[in-house]
């Protein structure tokens, strides 16, 4: 397969209503489609030229030499920086803005057009095989990071494609699953992180996904890709397919996927002038994919002509930053860390094949081939710490041709033996974690345990090492509660890019300090997870049953212990939180959906002997409430940085669309009256200051209709005298004097329109309930 020429950068968005008259509807049709796996279509008669994409959620991935999707063919160097899991750690939009910066500079200086990424869909179970590559657990925290990722990436004049719209959260039969969710669920988990992105960044592309959501596949559901992307939230971009996704191409063109990816080979383009010659297919709608996607390759014209260099040496100190802020401190009670270097010789050795060969990416279509790679056993080589190292367990990616350990022989317990015999009244340092094939794109983990070989080598080590340190290094949480208590220290290390090694070092060292908090929660137990209850699904569908209720969500509504909770990640020092105070505006009709409803203040000091980060959270929760809800949802966080002694004050701010839940009867966002708790402090189970006020809003009021409750009108101020008024002495027993209250409740709940029907009162006909329906429903 040949790669396309580019054309001369003359393209322009002016152009396109001319280009629409001179395009054959045969040309138009397979501009909808690309020219080969990475190409848009180029048409050279009309001048009109092919731009490429590539994947790169965090990293570029263009293939040198013909193409394919499957990553056959090796691909350009790029700066490879941590996964999405590692960005979602750093809770820093000031740092991911800065990589995306970096990553649109490598995308402009090798000429393509559009970074296919962030992926920004929800972890809704840790076992999904490409949580590795998106970011939270939470939907505000996705949309924050996501949005300043994004803004960064198209700063460089090139574009970004949010992925994956929507609900792909699982690999298990990815291509034909439906997900079936409910209203509510989808509108408060499935779809903010995308809305924010979109509202506030414009992607210059949306990538469907390639399940069904409730029956229709998304690339041809034309509520997902018109009704909420473009109508409500303004979304002015091309909408793209997954690789592959496409199932109805005339369908999806008049639904709004307007590029599908890769070529179809004529197949899909024929199909689309068939229904239009048919009836089948309005033109207009393939005028309005035509000039989506000719915009785009307009767009792309300006940094194509100019595609200027990149500093790679400046970003590979950049991801190596990246990775000691991706980095999160899950355990150090005795202070074990940092390791003080000058006592590191004879006391201390280096157990794990991952500390040499070293897991920095994930599996499947976002491989980046690292400009450079550094690895912990290096990093302290270069340091002139040359620490005993043992390899302490098989790695099958390190026994590949040209591997650290091609020609290694011994089985699991020879190393392990080995290691053991090293770690002797030791420090040891283990990393661990998960093989690449252990977590890919694809298909979904089976479980959350490392192997079992890692599992062996730290027993044996912890019983005989003086202290043990253990490294992970893996895409999505893994089970701890089972080996934990072995440990002195625990530092989760995500998938650090092509940095990681030298960045383990700096945070082992103390030459920087961990400042990584968990964007994921980290169960006891899989058992604990509500969403494993309908996960992955069978016979082609899978139910979101546990609702919103996901993560930190499900863990913390029925109380169930976690091993680390969502939001947790220590440092080398303390810090304290004091004075929170809380300022709550009344919510009226005109106030809008950013206007700031909450503001709390909160001062954090340093209260250690050493500098370091704090990331104050603040939780919303509303006791009380009249619908489902969990006790506390993030709603605001900040990143300080701290001296020691050193305090600082900060405000959190909430919008009236942060305090909203989606209202299924009014089909939109509502703001519900009553207690509000207000809490702040260092993760989800780690609130020390809180405090309930009240909000004070109008009354949400169900639409009034002939199966609402008697109840339910009576809560109404104008039509509930009505309703007691036209139902006679029925209605009598309903006022504040009735003298059975009990008989008052129990019929309260009954619909309305069960009155005239059962003949409970002579005065509440038919004709009059339909009267007081129609001027009281809404």
């Amino acid at each position: 397969m040949s790669t396309p020429t580019q054309a001369s950068p003359t393209l322009a968005e002016a152009d396109i209503p001319r280009l629409l008259g001179e395009l054959t509807l045969e040309e138009k049709a397979s501009l909808c489609s690309g020219q080969d796996f990475w190409h848009t279509q180029a048409i050279e008669r009309l001048g009109i030229p092919a731009v490429m994409v590539t994947d790169g959620p965090h990293g570029l991935r263009k293939q040198a030499g013909a193409t394919d999707h499957v990553g056959l063919n090796d691909s350009v160097p790029a700066t490879c920086f941590p996964s999405a899991a590692g960005l979602g750690s750093t809770w820093d939009r000031d740092l991911l803005h800065h990589v995306g910066a970096a990553l649109g500079a490598e995308t402009r200086a090798n000429d393509v057009a559009v970074l296919l990424g962030p992926g920004v869909n929800m972890k809704r179970s840790p076992l999904c095989g490409r949580n590795f590559e998106y970011v939270s657990e939470d939907p505000y925290l996705a949309g924050e990071l996501a949005t300043e990722l994004v803004q960064g990436i198209q700063s460089r004049g090139v574009g970004t494609s949010l992925k994956h719209f929507a609900a792909n959260n699982q690999e298990t039969d990815r291509m034909r699953i439906s997900a079936e969710i409910d209203e509510r669920t989808l509108r408060e988990i499935y779809l903010p992180a995308f809305e924010k992105v979109v509202t506030r960044a414009q992607p210059w592309t949306v990538m469907c996904a390639y399940n069904k959501v409730n029956g229709t596949y998304a690339s041809q559901d034309p509520w997902l890709l018109t009704e909420v992307l473009r109508d409500e939230w303004g979304f002015e971009g091309l909408v793209v397919s997954d690789w592959g996704a496409v199932d109805d191409r005339a369908a999806g063109v008049a639904a709004g996927l307007d590029l599908e990816m890769p070529s179809s080979h004529g197949i899909n383009d024929a199909a689309i002038v068939t229904a239009v010659r048919e009836g089948r297919l309005a033109e207009a709608d393939l005028d309005t994919a035509v000039t989506r996607v000719l915009t785009m390759v307009a767009r792309a014209q300006p940094a194509l002509a100019e595609p200027g260099t990149a500093d790679l040496t400046a970003h590979h100190a950049l991801a190596r930053e990246v990775a000691t802020r991706s980095a999160v401190l899950l355990k150090n009670p005795d202070g074990v860390l940092p390791l003080a270097a000058d006592g590191l010789a004879g006391s201390a050795v280096l157990i794990g094949e991952l500390a040499r060969t070293p897991r920095y990416q994930g599996a499947g279509s976002s491989q980046v081939n690292p400009t450079r790679l550094e690895t912990i056993l290096g990093a302290f080589a270069e340091r002139g710490l040359d620490l005993p190292f043992a390899a302490g367990y098989r790695l099958a990616e390190a026994e590949k041709p040209g591997g650290a350990a091609e020609s290694e022989t011994r089985d699991d317990a020879a190393l392990r033996a080995e290691a053991v015999f090293a770690a002797t009244g030791k420090t040891a340092v283990l990393v661990l974690g998960l093989p690449a094939a252990d977590e890919s794109e694809g298909y979904d983990r089976e479980h959350l345990d490392i192997p079992a070989s890692h599992l062996d080598l730290l027993r044996e080590i912890s019983a005989v090492a003086q202290r043990t340190v253990v490294l992970l290094a893996n895409g999505s949480a893994v089970a701890v509660s089972e080996w934990e208590h072995r440990v002195d220290a625990l530092l989760e290390l995500w998938l650090g890019g092509q940095a990681g090694g030298s960045a383990a070092a700096d945070l082992l060292l103390g030459d920087a300090a961990p400042s990584g908090r968990l964007a994921e929660s980290i169960p006891v137990r899989l058992a604990d997870v509500p969403a494993q209850l309908n996960f992955p699904g069978e016979n082609g569908t899978v139910r979101y049953g546990e609702g919103i209720f996901i993560g930190y969500r499900g863990l913390d509504a029925p109380g169930r212990e976690v091993s680390y909770p969502f939001g947790h990640g220590l440092t080398y020092t303390t810090f304290d939180y004091a004075d929170l105070t809380v300022d709550v505006a009344e919510v009226t009709d005109q106030t809008g959906a950013g206007d700031v409803v909450v503001r709390a203040g909160v001062t954090v000091r340093n209260t250690g002997d050493r500098a370091g980060v704090a990331v104050p959270q603040l939780y919303l929760g509303r006791p009380g409430s009249a619908v489902a809800r969990p006790p506390r949802e993030l709603k605001g966080f900040a990143r300080v940085y701290l001296a020691p002694g050193q305090e600082q004050r900060i405000e959190l701010t909430v919008t009236r669309r942060e305090l909203s839940h989606w209202d299924v009867h009014a089909h939109g966002w509502a703001v519900e009256p009553g207690p509000l708790r207000v809490a702040v402090g260092a993760s989800s189970r780690d609130l020390p200051l809180e405090q309930v006020t009240e909000l004070v809003a109008p009354a949400l009021r169900r639409p009034l209709s002939e199966d609402a409750t008697i109840s339910e009108w009576l809560e109404h101020p104008q039509a509930g005298p009505e309703l007691l008024a036209a139902m006679g002495d029925f209605g009598a027993m309903f006022g504040p004097d009735s003298p059975d209250q009990a008989m008052a409740a129990f019929l309260g709940s009954m619909p309305v329109k069960k009155v005239p029907v059962m003949r409970m009162s002579e005065e509440l006909t038919q004709e009059r309930l339909a009267e007081l329906v129609q001027h009281y429903g809404g």
